[in-house]
């Protein structure tokens, strides 16, 4: 497993740590994302006891106006029964569609609140990535009292930047996952954010793997023999 694979080259690193959590964030993607497939019982209850109400009081309004029609009913009468129907329908109706989106919008802030953290995840890998600079190991510059420090050798340097570009591709993939689950326009949005902004950081990260492969020992001599 990757985090096992940090563990075992970077013990105590803060780069372990977030993997620690990107792989809590993993394991639950899936229950999680099947969660929000799930109808929410009360909204739902709530919803079929209006609509059982609405056709109660329809069919008891037209049962009445159906009595009262063949003798003592006039057209105010028939009317003042049409008028509560079309009231009771617009009222009832109005608390059903309520209830319905009210379902839809707590699905979505749920879905958004897991998206958001995958994103968080996205940037605290890229700040620990940001300070890992090829050119350090490559030109080797004079230190300043502020500069940060760099203790690793270039193949150590090649392996925590190859991790943080495993783990950059495995949040997209925890994304995807809640995209085949959810189909709500917003949420399916915010995931193709999470892909962009993934693969655009995987990106950057790949210019400096490039940057040591490039730079590694044996490579002039494998350009001479050539």
């Amino acid at each position: 497993m990757l985090t096992n694979r940090v563990k075992e080259r970077f013990p105590g690193s803060g780069l372990l740590a977030v993997f620690v959590e990107l792989q809590a964030v993993a394991s639950a993607a899936a229950p999680r994302a099947e969660s929000l497939t799930r109808p929410l019982l009360p909204l739902r209850i709530c919803v079929w006891l209006l609509g059982t109400l609405l056709l109660v009081g329809l069919v008891y309004a037209l049962n009445q106006a159906r009595l009262d029609t063949p003798a003592s009913a006039s057209l105010s009468d028939l009317l003042q029964a049409a008028d509560a129907a079309v009231n009771l329908v617009v009222l009832l109706g109005a608390a059903i569609l309520s209830l319905w989106k009210l379902e839809e919008s707590l699905k979505r802030r749920d879905a958004l609140a897991l998206v958001h953290r995958l994103r968080e995840l996205a940037h605290i890998i890229d700040m620990h990535q940001l300070t890992k600079d090829p050119e350090a190991i490559v030109s080797r510059p004079a230190q300043t009292a502020s500069s940060p420090q760099r203790t690793m050798t270039q193949a150590e340097l090649g392996r925590y930047l190859d991790y943080c570009s495993e783990g950059l591709a495995l949040l997209g993939k925890v994304a995807a996952v809640y995209a085949q689950k959810v189909q709500d326009p917003v949420v399916l949005d915010a995931v193709d954010g999470i892909e962009d902004l993934t693969t655009g950081l995987s990106r950057k990260i790949w210019q400096k793997i490039a940057i040591l492969h490039a730079t590694r020992p044996g490579k002039a001599q494998e350009h001479a023999a050539l």
